[in-house]
């Protein structure tokens, strides 16, 4: 592969909006500075699950977007003017003909393909419960493989299905979007969590956060994301549905401490920061997170998070946590990611595997 001005044709959930597409602040920090060092990126995203209806951002004049109709027909002519391309990526979780394009890239594909996988945990428990699964066969196809997360296990497993190379390219800041905002009442709360109600999330959000909130009567709680309309919450736990990308900044700034919680599968794997993380880093705010397997390549534990493992010591957390001490962990964890976690040190890692780099 080769990295001057590249043409590179994206296939993923969507750039523009984050409904239900918890990879959205991730595509955009990297394809953003993709763009900046001169490589220009066509986004192709299907037509599917309201999102095209609750955009967070406009047509972006960094990348082109392509919102094709999700049907056989719009597949098809999204791939035919993206075999022009000097390189196409298809990530995981498309939402729609995910099957069909993980094999029609590769017949597609011009001098590189990659696929970019966004839950390589789904993904390799999906094929490692059935030996049957197509993609199997088509990981060895792939020029590279690249992971959102889990480290050194999950490329370890994509090697053993015969892929190539696999190499994890974790969440990141965008500093131009995440920072610093001054606090609005509308999201005071002692703890807050973004998140959409998922399966194997769902049990966890339970244990950290509502446990929490039980625990401690007194404090208040905030919890935002999709579908936790119909569940019932601890008294001092306030819905708000889902929150824009562009009110995370208050979101983050205005709450006492921001809880991450890892979803389990992602949790078991380890090396897992969720774009929440480095959003909140970006805005110098506390972060009390569940603990996972290399946390400390991100954040050290104690002085730039807060690392728990189930809703007692959040609780116990929050009632040793000061405004002080929230403020300093805020800041180092702010400091931190400025100095070595944000996309700028995303798009350089990728330069160096598009050149045959080391990782």
């Amino acid at each position: 592969m080769r990295s001057e001005c590249m043409k590179i044709a994206f296939f993923g959930s969507s750039l523009v909006s984050a409904y239900w597409n918890g990879a959205a602040t991730y595509y955009r920090g990297i394809i953003r500075e993709l763009d900046l060092r001169g490589h220009r990126v066509t986004f192709y995203e299907p037509d599917a699950y309201g999102r095209q209806q609750h955009r967070d951002i406009p047509d972006p004049a960094w990348a082109r977007v392509v919102v094709y109709e999700a049907s056989r027909p719009g597949v098809d002519s999204a791939l035919e003017e993206a075999g022009q391309a000097d390189l196409i990526v298809k990530a995981s979780g498309v939402g729609v003909f995910d099957e069909y394009l993980e094999s029609a890239v590769l017949e597609k594909a011009p001098a590189s393909v990659i696929f970019w996988d966004v839950d390589a945990p789904a993904t390799l428990d999906r094929i490692g419960r059935n030996r049957n699964d197509p993609f199997r066969l088509l990981i060895p196809r792939y020029d590279l493989i690249l992971t959102y997360g889990g480290g050194e296990p999950v490329a370890r497993a994509y090697r053993q299905y015969g892929a190539r190379d696999c190499v994890p390219v974790y969440n990141a800041l965008d500093s131009t979007t995440h920072y610093p905002v001054p606090a609005s009442s509308r999201f005071a709360a002692d703890l807050g969590f973004l998140g959409n109600r998922l399966p194997d999330r769902e049990k966890r959000v339970e244990e950290f956060l509502f446990r929490a909130a039980e625990r401690c009567p007194g404090r208040s709680f905030l919890l935002g994301g999709s579908g936790w309309e119909e569940r019932s919450l601890p008294a001092n736990v306030r819905l708000l549905g889902h929150v824009y990308t562009d009110e995370h900044n208050e979101f983050n700034s205005s709450v006492g401490a921001v809880l991450n919680i890892s979803r389990e599968s992602m949790a078991c794997y380890g090396y897992c920061p969720a774009t929440r993380v480095f959003e909140a880093a970006g805005a110098g705010s506390c972060i009390i997170s569940d603990w996972w397997e290399g946390m400390e390549i991100f954040l050290d534990p104690g002085r730039e998070v807060i690392t728990v493992r189930g809703g007692d010591e959040v609780a116990e957390a929050l009632e040793r946590l000061t405004p002080g001490g929230a403020k300093r962990i805020g800041e180092a964890a702010r400091r931190r990611v400025l100095a070595q976690h944000t996309y700028r040190h995303r798009a350089e890692q990728l330069e160096m595997l598009f050149n045959g780099g080391i990782r």
